[in-house]
């Protein structure tokens, strides 16, 4: 039985407050303390090919062992650049002229909130909370290092929000074209991501093995990947120039070159130029990936950029105005947007949470097993249970921040796994750093002015990662003719509504004065045109609905190479 001294079901009592001082103050004032005895080269010994390698492998740090200080302030930092391309990308595309069309200055403000928002709620899933007064042991939080970040799958759906605002007024533009800023919509996609979180916080109260049934990974799989195929379109536009007007390429006016006529060094849309800037950020994480230390290789994106940063500031591509400009500090609610609640849009963001659930069981049972934890149990379900619905309030406490819905992030498994190190005390330290990045606003500030090439050769890397997790994903399930049906056919209407996303707009020709009516036809169209959120129900109605089949097993004949049933197999070999 446990205690309520207990961090967590099974685990070790918490030590008296004397001792735990008594550990506090020798970590600040010794050796062993701040610097320990850990062989340091080991994070940053390149992988080259004529280098010995250590055949000595670098200690195993716990959830809760003892760790020098310096360790945890670097692995922290390893963490926090892990995690910060994924951080910043929503708020970046989803300000810019792609998204809402806002000014440079509330773009900082966005960008810097996001970090800070980050740390918080990164802070709450690894500090984990017991929710008294309930009779089983509910907690929020998983206590692990689950990093919470700018969830990228809000981004089609806010994309396609935005959009129908500008379409129907509500969003103004200008005479010739330009989409003017749009608070209102901007403060629709929070205050519906808000109460749409509430579906998310009541699937934390289901056992994980009832979300597996309902969402396996064929559901799960296929989902995944969509989301991430609009944003690679994205930031393939941002690679060869922008997502702006002057990807038309117009003969003259304002947008006649990227990303303005105004802009530093600016060129037509798909040149040279800007397509090899992209590709410096490309290369520079191949070989981080191929030569790098352990913590260039999980810090590899960032790396990239940097790289692309300094070319494109070498060559005369970046504005410094807006870093000038930006004040030094800034913090949340310095800027605010009007709250509302935007009915056609709740049926993409109710899908969009039940995509955040099933995401974030997966990305605890990974976080799990790379910190050397049960992935079964009671202690187990409870990281869960205490994940789910910490991602849900993440969802209403970022949306009051005037940030989008935020997600447990999965990438720093592989720090953990590189670096050999699950230690809260480093995921601390990781809330800290982005914490501090955030408050200082010129930071912000230096991410917004990089150019959409270089932003654009980094986040369609990082978006095709989302794809390939979907990939990921199905390969967890046997491809059977039942499930290859069922694939085909939601990721058949998925993929379509996602390359051709206005192939609905016609549908429907009421122009009647019924309110209701209307906002229920935007729905439907918006849910329609929004494509993973269609493979996600067909591919679960199906799921659901289609009988499971005994199917002959599958042999596979070596030297032919071809396929054939246990049957067959059985009698050739009779034959024989």
């Amino acid at each position: 039985m446990s205690t309520s001294s207990e961090i967590v079901p099974g685990s070790t009592p918490r030590k008296p407050f004397g001792e735990r001082l008594d550990r506090f103050v020798r970590a600040f004032t010794t050796k062993e303390g701040i610097i320990g005895d850990y062989d340091y080269g080991f994070l940053f010994r390149p992988n080259l090919p004529f280098m010995r390698k250590s055949r000595r492998p670098a200690p195993f740090f716990g959830l809760n062992d003892r760790m020098p200080l310096v360790l945890a302030l670097l692995l922290g930092f390893q963490h926090a650049l892990a995690m910060l391309a994924g951080v910043i990308t929503p708020p970046i595309l989803l300000s810019g002229s792609g998204g809402a069309n806002f000014s440079v200055a509330t773009q900082q403000y966005l960008v810097s909130s996001s970090l800070i928002v980050c740390g918080i709620l990164s802070l709450i899933q690894i500090t984990r909370f017991h929710i008294k007064g309930t009779r089983r042991r509910y907690f929020i939080g998983t206590g692990l290092i689950s990093v919470v970040g700018t969830s990228f799958t809000v981004i089609p759906v806010a994309q396609g929000v935005l959009a129908q605002f500008y379409k129907n007024g509500t969003c103004a533009t200008a005479a010739d074209g330009t989409k003017l800023p749009c608070p209102e919509g901007y403060g629709a996609i929070l205050g519906t991501a808000c109460v749409c979180a509430l579906l998310e916080i009541g699937f934390s109260f289901f056992p994980p093995r009832f979300l597996r049934k309902i969402f396996p990974p064929l559901v799960t799989g296929p989902t995944v990947m969509l989301i991430g195929v609009p944003l690679i379109e994205t930031g393939f536009q941002n690679w060869a120039g922008g997502t702006g007007l002057c990807r038309n390429r117009p003969g003259s006016g304002l947008f006649s070159l990227c990303p303005t006529v105004d802009a530093p060094h600016s060129l037509p849309w798909g040149s040279a130029e800007y397509l090899g800037l992209g590709f410096s950020v490309f290369i520079t994480i191949i070989i981080c990936e191929r030569f790098g230390s352990p913590i260039m290789k999980s810090t590899s994106v960032v790396l990239g950029l940097l790289v692309g940063c300094i070319i494109a500031a070498a060559t005369g591509y970046f504005d410094r105005s807006g870093i000038d400009a930006a004040p030094v500090a800034s913090f949340m609610w310095v800027e605010t947007f009007p709250l509302s609640v935007y009915g056609p849009a709740v049926l993409p963001m109710l899908a969009m949470y039940i995509i955040l659930a099933c995401e974030a069981v997966g990305d605890i049972s990974a976080t799990c097993e790379v910190s050397r934890l049960h992935v079964e149990g009671e202690l187990f379900d409870s990281r869960i249970q205490g994940g789910i619905l910490s991602d849900g309030l993440a969802g209403i406490i970022a949306g009051l921040c005037t940030i989008t819905p935020m997600s447990v992030f999965a990438q720093n498994n592989g720090v953990i796994n590189l670096t050999r190190c699950a230690n809260r005390k480093a995921g601390i330290a990781c809330c800290f750093f982005l914490i501090i990045m955030g408050i200082f606003a010129k930071f912000a500030a230096a991410l917004v002015a990089i150019p959409s090439a270089v932003l654009g050769g980094m986040t369609t890397f990082l978006f095709t990662s989302v794809t390939v997790s979907g990939v990921k994903i199905l390969t967890t399930m046997p491809f059977t003719r039942r499930n290859r049906f069922i694939l085909t056919a939601s990721l058949c209407l998925g993929y379509g509504a996602t390359l051709v996303p206005n192939y609905f707009d016609y549908v429907f020709t009421y122009n009647g004065n019924n309110h209701s009516l209307s906002g229920l036809l935007n729905a439907v169209e918006i849910f329609m045109s929004t494509g993973f959120a269609v493979t996600a129900i067909v591919a679960m109605i199906l799921n659901l609905t289609l009988p499971e089949e005994l199917e002959d097993n599958e042999a596979v004949d070596p030297e032919e190479g071809t396929v054939s049933s246990s049957d067959s197999a059985a009698a050739g070999e009779k034959q024989a």
